[in-house]
């Protein structure tokens, strides 16, 4: 497996180990303040032709990054793999999700036009006008595909894109910059920089130069981002945590939604701000679903994330097993599945919990583990109160027969992005963000390319 290299080293270096293993996988040259700036005034500079190109040739250049990415679909799986203890399937999803997003906005280019508005006096037009270097910090979680969801519609737009990989898992990212410039994007316009958060993260905040942040993590850290960005009045996306409901009624086909229930709370060992990590079930089916969730929890295949099988991995690193372990101590335990020996690797089997209350931190903290957590609800009325009783508001699932039923309940849930008898969350083609404080603006659908614009309006006079 070939590691990818990176031009920056001056502030030390990071070692990344694998999660499955505990083994160190790479060890990686971090930027320190001096080359962080150094690559902002880079993009700065390289944004003025990149702006300029014929949206056919950007078009064709994207469509060019997302062709060698197709390329190397197995080699980027196989970092994520050992890397970030993704399993194989996921990784060549994720991988595969980056090559579809550029293609999906390479449409863009040529198609993000402005209007002609009808005034008296004169003609008025509108253009969308590119912001300049945008700076993309994308989390440890899904590293390739929130990475794409950014540099995708920004470089589409006209912008060029500094990318800061999260410190645990940098190596996708370090090759998909690799890769970019193999397609043909020009020197500058695309460029990743491993690095500290407080030192190249703080710096795309503070960074003149630097008009959007795109930020994807923790609540609390994007509030301080959102802070940092009022000192310039600088534009930013936020996609920050959630806690969601997986609401199952009475009417639902519980065969259907218990045994989806594992995979929509335990993907990733449950490191997803989309977990359906609370899950409400109507009273008069509560013990009825719990009969059918436990074995399907108890079969799910936690294993080696090179197994092609396998359907959950380790978690990140030991500091995030053991946090999940912490907040477990002293929780209602229904069943838990299997997972391999925790010696070796970052290992929690999924964990299936009765809340004692909704001040329960199980049911109310997001703990960004396997685990799941199980409540009853009475009526319609009282499983949107206790799905909306949270300060995430960002995904969710809806299990019902009943079309009414869903359209009013979905209606009711605060949350940014709904399923109904589905656990999907995202698509490139449709919209992607948070209520409350689970983020601020939205990432992917067609109109993405417009949160990496601005629009210029121009009147012409007419008259004599």
């Amino acid at each position: 497996m070939r590691i990818p290299t990176t031009p920056f080293g001056a502030g030390g270096a990071f070692t990344v180990l694998n999660p499955a293993t505990g083994a160190a996988v790479a060890t990686v040259p971090q930027a320190d303040l001096a080359e962080t700036d150094a690559a902002i005034e880079r993009a700065h500079r390289a944004y003025p032709a990149w702006r300029a190109i014929a949206p056919a040739e950007r078009a064709r250049l994207l469509r060019s990054f997302a062709s060698v990415v197709d390329a190397h679909i197995d080699e980027l799986a196989a970092l994520e793999v050992a890397g970030a203890g993704h399993t194989i399937g996921n990784a060549r999803w994720e991988a595969g999700n980056v090559r579809d997003v550029l293609n999906y906005y390479s449409a863009a280019p040529e198609r993000h036009f402005g209007r002609q508005i009808p005034v008296p006096g004169g003609v008025d037009i509108t253009f969308h006008e590119p912001l300049g270097v945008v700076g993309i910090i994308v989390p440890w979680n899904f590293p390739m595909p929130i990475a794409g969801w950014g540099f995708g519609p920004a470089l589409a737009a006209g912008n060029t894109v500094v990318l800061k990989p999260a410190e645990l898992t940098p190596l996708t990212a370090m090759r998909l910059g690799e890769l970019a410039l193999e397609a043909g994007i020009p020197e500058g316009v695309f460029t990743v920089i491993p690095g500290k958060g407080r030192i190249v993260g703080d710096r795309f905040v503070t960074h003149p130069l630097v008009r959007k942040v795109c930020f994807t993590g923790s609540t609390d850290v994007g509030k301080g981002i959102m802070r940092g960005c009022a000192d310039q009045v600088k534009r930013l996306t936020l996609e920050l945590g959630g806690k969601n409901a997986n609401i199952v009624f009475e009417d639902a086909d519980l065969e259907r939604a218990a045994a989806s229930a594992p995979g929509a709370g335990l993907d990733n060992a449950g490191q997803d701000c989309c977990a359906r990590s609370r899950i409400l079930v109507q009273q008069s089916v509560y013990d009825r679903f719990l009969e059918l969730l436990q074995p399907a929890v108890e079969s799910f295949r936690v294993k080696d994330p090179a197994a092609e099988d396998a359907e959950m991995g380790p978690l990140i690193s030991a500091k995030q097993r053991d946090s999940v372990a912490s907040a477990l101590t002293g929780a209602d335990v229904a069943f838990r599945g299997q997972a391999p020996d925790a010696s070796s690797g970052y290992w929690l089997a999924p964990t299936v919990v009765m809340p004692r209350g909704a001040s329960d931190p199980v049911w109310s903290q997001e703990l960004f583990g396997p685990v799941l957590a199980v409540m009853p609800f009475t009526d319609e009325a009282d499983a949107i109160a206790k799905a909306n009783d949270t300060e995430y508001g960002l995904s969710g699932s809806i299990f019902t027969r009943d079309v009414g039923r869903a359209l009013r309940v979905a209606r009711g849930v605060e949350s940014g992005n709904l399923s109904v008898n589905s656990h999907s969350s995202v698509r490139y083609w449709t919209p992607f963000g948070g209520f409350k404080q689970s983020g601020l603006g939205r990432e992917l659908g067609p109109d993405a390319p417009d949160s990496f614009s601005e629009v210029k309006n121009v009147f012409i006079s007419t008259d004599n």
